[in-house]
């Protein structure tokens, strides 16, 4: 042993690199040369073990609550379960003409549902004579896929190729990642939405236009994505004078709103258009309530009540959490992640607070703030001498997620709670 320290002491006085700081300076470059490649190879290994996870889980279903499993505990049964039955349903009986009512109450039927992700579904199913569970879980792997090469680039543009590749293992160890491989929307809606964030980022306003357009169909995420917009235009009109704005480029900025509000009330507008009931969309969601009611803010501080028993600490805590969010995302700490995924993250935490009804299905939802994971890895910093033990950082987020992730399995996707309960 006190050989081998004095070789590593000789080394160090010469200048000889360590064996570490070898392989170190080989993996920094390996992700420079290939982003891409790494980071589609570190997403599906985490596939990988997630997929034995859900085959594991798969054996402490009780039959009795299993939709659509025909006998059957096994992988492909847990790629969709909860509102993958949903997507089922609406790829085998399209949405009801009429709203379906108890007592004149609204029930929960396939309009709370957006329809990109299941007609995606149903010509891949035309086309491939495969079965819903098969195809569909296959395809959100893929769009998975797609959405956290696009997330490295993202990410890339503002903190470099090693966090990019830190934060896309974060977010695909994460406890909710599995519904990545699930008859879920989630990763559509990540492709759709990353796509907008760098197209906004890089002043593509043709392409943010069309993506934030295309989200009007998969998932109800325009809203925040505008308030996104309306940053980056004013940003672009701050800089007029150094960078002057020709008419073509106006009319390609206004066309990113134009795609924003039209995304917001598209969805609505067809429930409405199908269904005659002005109110469709909005009274489907409703009944995910437990009053068959939405009142904006109010279910954050009721379900904290209900878990904590006391409404006065439901509050101080829902303070505390709202707080440390705002600390965490304002800090020089997250100065490097830029103004347009720093905006994101706020939109989209205050439009979760406003309508979210916080449950069991918030894990799923916090997927698309990502770009916290920046800070959490030690990588927001502008000046990267102050980016200390990023790759640690990032190995114990990485071993914190997958354990996370075998309780989320184990609790969340056996189904023993009510039919309906959102995962």
């Amino acid at each position: 042993m006190t050989t081998t320290t004095a070789r590593a002491r000789d080394r160090a006085d010469v200048g000889v690199p360590s064996r570490l700081q070898v392989w170190r300076g080989r993996a920094v470059d390996l992700l420079h040369r290939r982003l891409l490649v790494c980071v589609v190879a570190a997403y599906l290994l985490l596939r990988v073990f997630s997929a034995v996870v859900m085959q594991l889980v798969a054996a402490q279903q009780d039959p009795g609550f299993i939709f659509f499993s025909h006998g059957q505990q096994d992988y492909w049964l847990m790629t969709h379960v909860w509102d993958g039955r949903w997507y089922q349903t609406i790829v085998e009986q399209g949405y009801p003409a009429q709203l379906p009512t108890d007592g004149g109450v609204v029930q929960q039927n396939q309009w709370a549902f957006y329809p990109m992700y299941p007609e995606l579904v149903r010509a891949l199913m035309t086309l491939t004579g495969g079965s819903f569970a098969v195809v569909g879980s296959l395809l959100s792997l893929v769009l998975g896929a797609v959405a956290v090469g696009m997330m490295a680039v993202l990410v890339r543009d503002k903190v470099g190729p090693v966090a990019a590749f830190c934060v896309v293992c974060v977010f695909a160890a994460s406890p909710p990642s599995p519904v990545l491989q699930m008859t879920y929307t989630e990763s559509l809606a990540l492709v759709l939405l990353i796509g907008a964030l760098l197209a906004l980022q890089r002043q593509k306003w043709w392409w943010a236009g069309a993506a934030a357009l295309a989200t009007g169909l998969a998932r109800p995420v325009a809203v925040p994505l505008a308030v996104v917009a309306l940053v980056a235009l004013w940003l672009r009109w701050r800089d007029r004078e150094e960078r002057p704005i020709a008419r073509r480029e106006w009319a390609a900025m206004a066309s990113t709103l134009v795609g924003c509000g039209i995304a917001g009330a598209i969805w609505p507008a067809i429930a409405w258009w199908r269904t005659g009931v002005p109110s469709a969309y909005t009274d489907t969601m409703a009944a995910w309530r437990s009053d068959h009611t939405i009142v904006y803010f109010q279910p954050w501080v009721a379900n904290f009540d209900q878990i904590l028993g006391n409404g006065f600490a439901a509050v101080l805590l829902l303070a505390v959490l709202v707080l440390g969010f705002v600390l965490i995302t304002i800090g020089p700490w997250a100065d490097a992640m830029g103004p347009i995924m720093r905006t994101w993250l706020f939109a989209y935490a205050f439009y979760l607070l406003a309508v979210l009804d916080a449950w069991t299905s918030t894990y799923r939802y916090l997927l698309f703030m990502f770009p916290i994971l920046i800070v959490f890895v030690g990588a927001g910093w502008k000046d990267r001498a102050q980016r200390l033990l990023v790759g640690w950082r990032t190995v114990i987020w990485v071993g914190l997620g997958l354990g996370w992730q075998v309780w989320w399995c184990w609790t969340l996707l056996v189904l023993r709670h009510v039919s309906g309960d959102p995962i």
